[in-house]
């Protein structure tokens, strides 16, 4: 097959053959230039403008790479080199990300509740497009490849895992793009130590270095981009307009994730009600401020039962403070943990990464003290939604003394 190549800012040249281009030019593919792959981050780090796109090619090139380095070493991997799914693993991880809707995870749950499909559920898209046409074309079964991208085979394990070429590609791509460089993720070294046994995708003690390099940089990426307030603040702005448009009938569920981010933004603007204001605001990064951000050493954990009734939460809220209900949202974030860390090691036989590393299972404590809850509100309305949430959540307010900080130069 005649090969091509596509300079890349994170693993330099990208070889791709003509399957893999006739993929490149669906529209599906396409699409994914429009998706930013950090969504609304760009409000804080305005070099975050990178795409699913250049994050599906990346995660292609490290399946592909680790394809590579099994077949060199097939002596020690009877599982793999008896099983003919690595060459498909290769395909599902250039289409893994085509089932995500706009501004990727900030229209996420909503997708999934309105059409009761994850993003990672993409059968529909490779049976009713081209995208299908073109892997028969190629030998390929669209089933199997929408299996391993759904993680429901043991090879797909390498693109959905603890430690995968997911995670590799989309953590190094985010620290480039937003200049934050605490940790690193050595893939080749990952990708050089992990293996298959008894099913499962291990890491030999070899690479735990390189593991506990790959921990650190998703903890700062957490606490500096993925978790930061500006950018849980606007999505959660997002998610809001977006219930109202799809409560209000003014775009289809299946329509809605199928859009881009530019169509997405241009719906909000066309409605004349609160999606269009939301719309003016995050244009004009007049954003919701913090009416109330505390952690789970004053909340508790108690905390976490509210997630399932936000909407009850926020009205509630919002009759306390006498404001009009759109005036308050509420972000609780899941449980503070990372699955990296149950990562599999050899190590002396098998065990999880934070038994074979002490400096994992105290990046555990960082998780707990780094997360955050978040009651948000326009600025003209924070004083009383700030007093009616201290009030529900029990919480005793105190003058603060100004302290300016690095995360007060991006409010």
């Amino acid at each position: 097959m005649d090969k091509s190549v596509i300079l890349d800012p994170i693993h330099g040249y990208i070889e791709f053959d003509k399957m893999k281009r006739s993929l490149f030019d669906t529209p599906q593919m396409q699409r994914l230039r429009r998706i930013k792959q950090l969504g609304f981050s760009n409000l804080v780090y305005p070099g975050a403008n990178h795409t699913r796109f250049e994050h599906s090619m990346g995660a292609m090139h490290l399946a592909s790479l680790f394809l590579k380095i099994q077949k060199e070493n097939s002596h020690s991997i009877s599982f793999v080199t008896d099983y003919d799914g690595l060459d498909e693993i290769v395909v599902a991880a250039l289409l893994h990300d085509i089932g995500h809707g706009p501004f990727s995870h900030a229209t996420e749950k909503l997708i999934e509740h309105y059409t009761r499909r994850s993003h990672d559920n993409v059968r529909h898209i490779l049976f009713e497009t081209e995208v299908g046409d073109i892997l028969h074309e190629y030998g390929f079964s669209p089933s199997r490849i929408a299996r391993h991208i759904a993680g429901k085979t043991p090879v797909s394990q390498i693109l959905s895992s603890e430690i995968d070429i997911d995670k590799m590609d989309y953590l190094a791509r985010d620290m480039h793009y937003t200049g934050v460089t605490s940790g690193s993720v050595d893939y080749m070294r990952l990708l050089n130590h992990l293996e298959y046994f008894e099913n499962k995708l291990v890491l030999d003690a070899g690479a735990i270095r390189a593991a506990e390099g790959l921990l650190v940089s998703r903890t700062w990426m957490n606490v500096s981009v993925y978790y930061h307030h500006v950018s849980r603040i606007s999505e959660s702005m997002c998610s809001r307009a977006c219930a109202r448009l799809l409560e209000n009938n003014m775009i289809r569920p299946q329509e809605f994730a199928q859009m881009d981010d530019i169509a997405l933004m241009s719906a909000m603007r066309e409605d004349e009600g609160f999606a269009g204001e939301i719309a003016r605001r995050l244009d004009e990064r007049n954003l919701y401020k913090r009416a109330l951000y505390e952690g789970l050493s004053v909340l508790g954990s108690s905390v976490f039962e509210y997630r399932s009734n936000i909407g009850r939460l926020e009205k509630e809220i919002a009759e306390a403070s006498h404001v009009d209900p759109e005036c308050v949202i509420i972000d609780i974030p899941s449980k503070p943990e990372m699955s990296e860390m149950k990562a599999l090691i050899m190590d002396g036989g098998m065990k999880k990464l934070t038994d074979a590393s002490l400096f994992v299972r105290d990046l555990e404590h960082v998780q707990i003290s780094n997360w955050k809850m978040g009651v948000f509100a326009p600025k003209e309305h924070l004083e009383a939604v700030s007093k009616a949430a201290a009030d529900f959540f029990d919480i005793e307010t105190k003058p603060k003394t100004k302290q300016f900080t690095l995360s007060d130069v991006f409010e």
